[in-house]
């Protein structure tokens, strides 16, 4: 394995190439996407353990898409079945799987139990869909803080495992050198990701202006509410097809087949 430099225009070609490959399989995609936000969903209903669950089983749903990003490059259609990649791939992967999970499930209830300190939980509340958001109570200066002190703790965390899935699937890593090389690549690469994570922005942007354009001149802005969200989760599902090239070009890569 070989960790690549590349240039800051890579990000806007990784958000490209993440939207073509989508429109070669929009609707296998979208559903594996749709699917996937289902399952996390559903899991997350488990009393007790339900949030720590679904934050245990998200790098191998990720790893999953990453798969099917591949499957629709080759002009394949992807099956449901590719969301399970990284448990058909012997137990020592299955493990090793799960305890980069359990590691991310950890990271991210410290990083929400900080958080709660802050403002005695309200931020995780509304965070994690217990309860709805007032004006009022985001204007409050110990919700922004604790919102503050979740991003500044939860991004090392994301960029720790933006690659680790796929580095333990196929290159072979443990879990730990895989958050290692996956901090790594992100910081030697960190204009082409700035650029990257910019790109979706301005994507964001122009699908919500879009969307309430389109509604306010229909005469229906309620409208825009109906339309917004199933345009977000379209932008969603592309989102995760471009993971798969970020990952393509930060590391010389030849993946092996798993059964």
């Amino acid at each position: 394995m070989k960790l690549n430099i590349v240039p800051a225009r890579s990000g806007t070609l990784w958000v490209k190439l993440g939207m073509q490959t989508f429109f070669k399989q929009p609707l296998a995609l979208a559903g594996l996407f749709f699917l996937f936000m289902a399952t996390m969903t559903v899991v997350s209903q488990v009393p007790f353990i339900g949030m720590a669950l679904a934050m245990t089983l998200l790098p191998a749903a990720t790893l999953g898409m990453m798969a099917a990003t591949r499957e629709a490059i080759d002009g394949r259609f992807p099956m449901p079945k590719v969301l399970l990649t990284a448990f058909r791939a012997g137990r020592q992967q299955t493990r090793a799987m799960l305890l980069l999970g359990a590691l991310y499930a950890l990271g991210f209830l410290l990083a929400m139990g900080v958080s709660w300190l802050v403002d005695d939980g309200g931020f995780a509340r509304v965070y994690l869909g217990g309860a709805t958001p007032t004006r009022e109570m985001m204007l409050e200066p110990d919700f922004q803080a604790a919102m503050w002190v979740f991003i500044g703790l939860h991004l090392p965390l994301s960029l720790m495992f933006w690659h680790a899935p796929a580095l333990v699937h196929w290159h072979g890593l443990s879990p730990i050198k895989s958050l290692f090389f996956s901090i790594v690549a992100c910081g030697r690469n960190f204009w082409a990701y700035a650029v990257f994570g910019l790109m979706w922005l301005a994507v964001l942007i122009l699908v919500v202006v879009s969307v309430t354009t389109i509604a306010s001149l229909m005469g229906n802005p309620g409208l825009a509410g109906d339309l917004l969200f199933p345009a977000l989760l379209l932008m969603a599902s592309m989102f995760f097809t471009s993971l798969y090239f970020t990952f393509r070009d930060s590391f010389d890569f030849t993946p092996e087949e798993h059964p």
